[in-house]
């Protein structure tokens, strides 16, 4: 007799486990590549930070470039303080400051969340071996002006005692 109620009581347990899972805020976005050939990106890691939580969250894109995240709720937080950031991929990606980082907001067809900026990537980073500022036109290098000083007086050039070559005569 003992042993249906124990099994009743244990299977109430689990539907309010299963209830509690289901109930849990989530978080869904995707990461897309603006150069790439297919625009989605699987295996890019986003991590799930909330206002003062300790703790933070990680998922990982799928084949489509998606990700689903539980948030790290306690219950005095609320979803409303909660951002995004997109950390990297197996491959190296590019991106701007402002693109890394999203807002969590309410999704609104859905009781989930989703994020306020998309993450957008390239697969390629600008070339480190742009114009610098001294070959643009109009633009010249800044020289240092040295006086010659003879070597043996063993002092230093004369660029660190004036930085500036002085205009003597003007009052």
């Amino acid at each position: 007799m003992a042993l249906p109620s124990v099994m009743m009581v244990l299977l109430f347990a689990l539907f309010l486990v299963r209830v509690d899972v289901s109930m849990s805020h989530v978080v869904k976005g995707s990461v897309s590549c603006l150069d790439c050939s297919h625009h989605h990106l699987p295996g890019v890691r986003v991590a799930v930070k909330c206002g003062q939580e300790k703790r933070m969250e990680y998922a990982l894109t799928d084949e489509e470039g998606s990700f689903e995240a539980k948030l790290p709720l306690s219950a005095s937080s609320t979803p409303l303080n909660c951002f995004a950031m997109l950390l990297g991929g197996p491959q190296k990606l590019c991106s701007y400051k402002k693109t890394l980082v999203s807002k969590i907001v309410k999704a609104q067809d859905s009781d989930s969340y989703t994020i306020s900026t998309p993450f957008t990537v390239f697969s390629k980073c600008p070339s480190e071996t742009s114009k610098s500022i001294s070959d643009k036109p109009g633009i010249k290098s800044s020289k240092i002006f040295d006086l010659p000083v003879p070597p043996e007086w063993g002092l230093a050039p004369t660029s660190y005692y004036f930085p500036f070559f002085p205009i003597i005569g003007i009052p």
